[in-house]
């Protein structure tokens, strides 16, 4: 690929601003962004005050690379005041979880990390005091890893998106920024970006990394799907998050419940639950599951009923203080699930110079730091062997049922489909 090639990603989360990065760092001469709102943008799935970076998984390859991206967060200079080292803690009841819990353990293990057991709930609240002031009927058990934290999401995307421009990266938003499909020769390959305004940004090579709303540009072929997580945040007092500031961050596996410590700067607990979450079909979108766009480009401060009886119920378990408290606000989080979990950088079959770098997966944050390295590896074919087999676009779900059974790290109720009146909130 030439360097002087234009190449115009379409979406400014951290696919998109990782690989525009990384693609600068290595020369490339001409690039733009498109997105509805320069970055930070608001309702992405990147931007919010918090995000857990961990390297926790039950698949080896994910642990290392989380490793490497942890190790980076924990290091750089420019994570100062972005990175918060805090311990993890993960808990579990049911069979599932523990599975996973068991798998998470035995890859750090064969990498010779150090995990501290949570044989019941007694441990746990001996470990970490502020947690539960009466003990869980539930027998929950787990293991806490020390070597964690959590990241300012929203400030993490501005150092990021700073660094692009300092390496000549352009951006282009509002209507003209606002993609709406693409344009294609008879081959399939893309000649343009069309967007609201009217006006098309031509390019030779296109990256889309739209996260959610991706599905709506182009054909995924059921790889991928839209759902709602559900989101809450707690203003604190000033004693109260100086009480919870050695709050651990903490993750119940049987209903995807987790809260983090208060974050300073705002006086906020934000809780919230990484579960199978919600769908919103959209029939003028081939029956598709996406996420509004709204104009004023911020979440709406909406949570269905039975997403906020989740958050009151994990408080309730875990932090009984604060179980009636109002919500400053609420909000869904839209992640872009693939069956496996597995993220997808690879090129589109139907269009040959249009590479896809998303299915985050609602995991995807934490690699910042690295994944703009691997995304580029991908779009230049030189993956090893393995990690071009895991990221590939698949084809073989297209007209499949229910082939989104995730990772084995989703809890809770099963996905259900937003109502009329719910939606009309969003």
């Amino acid at each position: 690929m030439d360097k002087s090639s234009r190449i115009v990603i379409v979406g400014a989360g951290v696919f998109g601003l990782s690989t525009a990065l990384e693609l600068a760092q290595q020369g490339y001469t001409n690039i733009i962004i498109l997105d509805r709102h320069v970055p930070p943008v608001p309702d992405g799935s990147s931007v919010d005050i918090s995000r857990i970076i961990r390297f926790d998984y039950g698949d080896a390859t994910y642990t290392k690379i989380a490793k490497e991206a942890y190790d980076t967060w924990s290091t750089s200079p420019l994570s100062r005041d972005v990175f918060f080292k805090s311990p993890f803690a993960f808990l579990a009841n049911k069979d599932y979880g523990k599975q996973y819990i068991n798998r998470c353990t035995a890859r750090l293990d064969e990498l010779g990390l150090p995990w501290e057991e949570l044989a019941d709930t007694e441990a746990t609240k001996a470990a970490f005091p502020l947690l539960y002031s009466t003990l869980p009927k539930m027998k929950l058990s787990g293991y806490c890893n020390r070597n964690a934290g959590w990241a300012d999401a929203q400030k993490a995307i501005t150092v990021v998106r700073d660094q692009c421009t300092e390496h000549g990266v352009s951006f282009l938003s509002g209507s003209r920024g606002t993609v709406t499909g693409f344009a294609s020769s008879k081959d399939g390959s893309i000649i343009a970006a069309k967007t609201v305004s009217g006006h098309d940004v031509s390019g030779d090579h296109f990256i889309l990394a739209a996260g959610a709303w991706s599905s709506k540009l182009v054909s995924m072929h059921n790889s991928t799907i839209a759902t709602g997580q559900v989101l809450g945040y707690i203003k604190l007092t000033p004693s109260e998050v100086s009480d919870l500031k050695d709050l651990p961050i903490y993750i119940n596996f049987d209903s995807g419940w987790f809260c983090f410590p208060p974050h300073e700067e705002t006086g906020l607990l934000k809780v919230a639950v990484h579960g199978w979450g919600y769908t919103r079909t959209d029939n003028k979108q081939g029956g598709l599951s996406a996420p509004p766009t709204a104009p004023r480009h911020c979440r709406a401060n909406f949570v269905p009923e039975d997403g906020v009886a989740r958050l009151r119920a994990g408080l309730k378990e875990i932090l009984p203080a604060l179980e009636d408290r109002e919500f400053e606000r609420t909000a869904i989080c839209w992640y872009h699930d693939t069956p496996s979990g597995d993220f997808i950088l690879d090129h589109h079959p139907e269009h040959p110079n249009l590479f896809l770098a998303t299915g985050g997966s609602g995991h995807g944050f934490k690699f910042l730091p690295v994944l703009g390295k691997y995304t580029v590896r991908a779009l230049m074919k030189s993956l090893p062997k393995e990690l071009a087999l895991k990221w590939r676009f698949r084809t073989e779900y297209k007209g499949v049922d229910d082939v989104f059974k995730g990772d084995g790290s989703r809890g809770g109720p099963e996905r259900r489909e937003l109502t009329v009146q719910e939606k009309a909130r969003l």
